[in-house]
C-alpha cells in the first residue's frame, strides 16, 4: 500500500477531488493532509472525508524537521502538493527524491515562479493575450515550478475570456486529470 500525504494551503478542493478518486483503490491511500494554515478550509474537507489533517507552522515545514519527522513516523511514501503555497525545503526534497509532485495552473515554463499562483497566474495569462493555458503536473525540486514535467493538458483562451473564465477552465482540467495522473504515476512506479 502506497501512503501519500497531501499538502494544501487553502480550500482543499483538489485534495477532496483526489481523495474521492482514490476511494476503493487497493494500492494507494491518503495517510494525511498537512497545511501551513490552521484555518484553511481543507481541514473541514478532510474531516468530512475521514482523513486526518494537521497544521504545521511555516517554520515546521521550512526551518526544522517536524514535518519530515512526522512523515517518516507515519511511513509516508509520496507527497502531493495541491494548492500548497510554501516552497518545499531541501531536506524534504532530499528525503523524498522524485516523490513530491505539484500541480501548477499554467503551461510551464510559462507563468511559473515565485508569486505565480492562483488568480495571479490567470490574470497574467489574460493580460499577455495568450491563446491557451492549462495545467502542468511536475516533480518538485529546489526551485518554484522548475521540476521535470510529468503531464500537461491545455485549454483554449479566447479574447473575450476574463481571468475568472480561464480559472474555471483550468480548474476543470485539474479535476479531470490530477487524480488519474497520481494513480498512473504511483501504480507504474510500484509495478
Amino acid at each position: 500500500m502506497i501512503k501519500i500525504s497531501i499538502f494544501a494551503s487553502g480550500s482543499g478542493s483538489n485534495a477532496e477531488n483526489i481523495a474521492n478518486h482514490l476511494i476503493g483503490n487497493k494500492n494507494i491511500t491518503i495517510d494525511s493532509i498537512l497545511s501551513n494554515k490552521a484555518d484553511a478550509y481543507v481541514h473541514e474537507r478532510a474531516k468530512k472525508l475521514g482523513i486526518e489533517s494537521f497544521f504545521f507552522s511555516k517554520s515546521d515545514f521550512t526551518e526544522n524537521s517536524k514535518v519530515l519527522d512526522f512523515l517518516k513516523e507515519r511511513n509516508v511514501d509520496f507527497i502531493v502538493l495541491a494548492g500548497f503555497l510554501l516552497k518545499i525545503p531541501a531536506h524534504l526534497i532530499d528525503n523524498f527524491p522524485n516523490k513530491i509532485i505539484n500541480i501548477h495552473p499554467a503551461l510551464l515554463p510559462k507563468y511559473g515562479g515565485k508569486g505565480m499562483y492562483g488568480d495571479n497566474v490567470h490574470k497574467a495569462v489574460v493580460e499577455a493575450g495568450e491563446q491557451e493555458s492549462g495545467i502542468t503536473i511536475h516533480y518538485v525540486n529546489e526551485n518554484y515550478d522548475e521540476g521535470n514535467i510529468i503531464f500537461q493538458a491545455k485549454c483554449i483562451v479566447t479574447p473575450s475570456d476574463t481571468y475568472q473564465d480561464v480559472a474555471a477552465k483550468v480548474h476543470e482540467l485539474e479535476y479531470k486529470y490530477f487524480p488519474q495522473v497520481i494513480v498512473d504515476l504511483l501504480e507504474s512506479a510500484n509495478s
